[in-house]
């Protein structure tokens, strides 16, 4: 029961995690440009992708411990 409550609170952050992060936002790519260039996450990029593959860790492992405690 605990177990599940857990899981579904993780995934509610995991979700929000993933559609804060901005995709596809250069302005070459609206030019025609491949958009294919080498960037560096910094400042709140950078703990925003951190916080999604924590997330994403913690939430596997609340998936993993719900399949072997449920009887």
């Amino acid at each position: 029961m605990i177990l599940d409550i857990i899981q579904v609170v993780l995934a509610v952050f995991l979700v929000t995690a993933i559609l804060l992060q901005a995709r596809g936002s250069n302005v070459g790519l609206a030019f025609g440009g491949d958009g294919s260039f080498y960037r560096t996450r910094r400042g709140i990029e950078k703990k925003l992708h951190i916080a999604t593959v924590v997330l994403s860790v913690l939430f596997f492992g609340a998936a993993l411990a719900n399949s072997l405690f449920t009887f």
